[in-house]
């Protein structure tokens, strides 16, 4: 089976998907509760693949993403609520302004490696989330209110599946296995002649703008956006999910994305033990599982046929 081909039926079956919850929201059949871990799972899935870009491919260790999602939370409320424009020009803004930010951050910082990158990404998310909190304009401490609900099923169903392909093809391509190559071995990917800033910033700046539409997404789905909603604890979050995903594939991170969501929203009826919960299960998921569910690979339709015919082999065998 060639790429092309699975890309279609991935394509036709994301529909499918996409058609069945549809249904199953017009009609009521599924309440509030239901719709809104949706949107939660999907504005998950785009941060942790968004970040995995930058931290499971390119080998870079971000912590700031929060930083980026609070851009494009800003700038499209501001967009929506203080100029009136349409939401889709708001959401298409917060992500290229959260680009913008990233490229800007990254062309200095990405020269930096390791704990040190880390440090810097973290001093970027907190910069950010200060400088929302010293404007009047915005709110500050109190927030942006009066957004606007804009987030439904449908637009979360559409910037997921925009996510996963720009950044899965981003992956395949040329430019995608040179940022691999970085995460292999920077000095041999140098050696060989490959812009290591280059690549990174790359990543990064891609990283950045699909965080923003992440940050959009999010803040037309509440009433109100507030600083403290994109702190270190929020970056750490999406970190979690890419690290228990297995860093360097963007199926583990879908998977953990909608794993960690469910378990985080079902365990609010008990509010007292769930962070502990919470910390046990990924404590011993790292524990017996370290490489992260899927470790670096991804599912494929491919491995499914073989394994397929290596069943129906064994069995005919036997």
């Amino acid at each position: 089976m060639n790429k092309s081909k699975s890309f279609w039926i991935g394509i036709v079956l994301s529909l499918v998907i996409y058609g069945v919850f549809q249904f199953l929201i017009e009609g009521e059949i599924v309440n509030d509760f239901v719709t809104d871990t949706l949107i939660l799972i999907g504005i998950n899935v785009i941060l942790a693949v968004s970040l995995n870009l930058i931290n499971g491919i390119t080998g870079q260790f971000s912590i700031g993403h929060a930083g980026f999602m609070s851009v494009g939370a800003y700038i499209s409320a501001i967009i929506t609520v203080k100029q009136g424009l349409p939401f889709p020009l708001a959401l298409v803004c917060g992500g290229i302004v959260a680009a913008l930010a990233g490229l800007l951050i990254g062309i200095p910082s990405l020269r930096l490696k390791g704990d040190y990158l880390a440090i810097a990404t973290l001093g970027f998310g907190e910069i950010i989330r200060i400088v929302w909190l010293n404007t009047d304009y915005v709110g500050g401490a109190s927030g942006l209110s009066g957004i606007s609900k804009e987030t439904n099923w449908t637009w979360i169903f559409v910037c997921v599946v925009l996510t996963v392909v720009v950044i899965q093809n981003f992956v395949n391509s040329t430019h995608g296995r040179a940022c691999i190559s970085v995460r292999e071995n920077e000095i041999a990917a140098e050696a060989m002649g490959i812009n290591t800033t280059k690549y990174k910033v790359m990543a990064f700046t891609i990283g950045a703008f699909f965080a923003g539409i992440a940050g959009a997404l999010s803040a037309h789905n509440f009433y109100i956006i507030q600083p403290t909603s994109f702190n270190f604890i929020k970056s750490f979050e999406i970190l979690v999910i890419v690290v228990l995903g297995g860093l360097g594939s963007t199926t583990g991170s879908i998977l953990a994305a909608v794993l960690l969501t469910l378990l985080f929203t079902y365990l609010q009826d008990w509010p007292e033990i769930r962070m502990i919960i919470y910390s046990i299960i990924l404590i011993l998921t790292m524990i017996f599982r370290p490489k992260g569910l899927m470790g670096t690979r991804e599912f494929s339709f491919k491995s499914l046929k073989k394994k397929g015919d290596q069943h129906g082999t064994t069995h005919t065998a036997s």
